[in-house]
């Protein structure tokens, strides 16, 4: 059985839809087996930024999948107070997929704010709707929801787990093994939302080399599947945004819901 603990951190969180992604990140990326990692999350833009506190307020779920099951790790976040990063303990090798769900939060932005990240995000048909019904120069009250998955390779080897459905609000789940994939093979995912495919949704590709971030776009087709073909090693970090008109609540606008999938990617064999 896993053992796990959480350290500490002071600092202040403060989760907004402007800063754009948010993602999990371990460190090593691929413990050995009987060995550990940290897991902390992180929230920035262009793939860059620094680990923030996890907190009650913030966090619905968090879970650890591999082939033994599924362990529910949020009784690890404190009722109180803020923590970084939980260190994973592991007895066997093979794939392992973390998972983090957010409370809602809400925003309101300004129209121009609003409709520069939408376009970003590849939701102009949002854009168009607000034209159409007359409030395209209203500020968006927005309540957003974030979801962020973690491919985890143990002991340098992979199993079937890297396809497991976590039940996401929108998931990014691979159809082909990311970690046992090398730079240039096809790798191939699907997205859902609610569990149904996501058809035409804007897909990003992140990876950072050193001061420079590069940044692949590509869009899912009918049945909510991409293909990449991811051109180096290391980190990546796939994400994308779904929206829907807010149908529970007349003081918001828009619901938004942001998905995440960080995975390493080995060097060519």
């Amino acid at each position: 059985m896993k053992s796990l603990f959480v350290s500490l951190i002071l600092g202040c969180l403060q989760l907004s839809a402007s800063a754009h992604e948010f993602w999990l990140a371990a460190q090593p990326v691929a413990p050995a087996a009987k060995g550990s990692t940290t897991v902390t999350l992180h929230i920035g833009e262009y793939f860059e930024g620094a680990p923030i506190g996890l907190t009650a307020a913030h966090a619905a779920a968090i879970r650890l999948h591999s082939r033994m099951g599924i362990e529910d790790l949020g009784k690890q976040v404190p009722a109180t107070g803020m923590q970084l990063g939980i260190k994973l303990s592991f007895q066997r090798p093979g794939t392992h997929v973390l998972t983090y769900e957010s409370h809602p939060s809400q925003i309101v932005l300004s129209a121009d704010k609003f409709h520069a990240y939408l376009h970003d995000e590849g939701l102009d048909a949002i854009i168009a709707r607000r034209e159409a019904d007359g409030t395209a120069t209203q500020p968006a009250r927005e309540r957003f929801r974030r979801s962020a998955k973690l491919l985890l390779r143990v002991g340098d080897k992979s199993d079937g787990t890297y396809a497991v459905r976590t039940q996401q609000r929108v998931e990014i789940t691979p159809t082909t093994d990311p970690l046992s994939a090398a730079v240039g093979q096809p790798l191939r995912f699907k997205l859902r939302f609610d569990g149904k495919p996501l058809a035409g949704v804007l897909l990003k590709a992140w990876h950072r080399r050193g001061p420079q971030t590069l940044m692949i776009r590509t869009v899912a087709d009918a049945d909510g599947h991409v293909t990449l073909e991811l051109p180096f090693s290391g980190r990546w970090l796939l994400s994308a945004v779904h929206m829907e008109p807010v149908t529970d609540s007349q003081d918001l606008d828009w619901d938004s819901f942001w998905g995440s999938l960080a995975f390493d990617l080995r060097s060519r064999k």
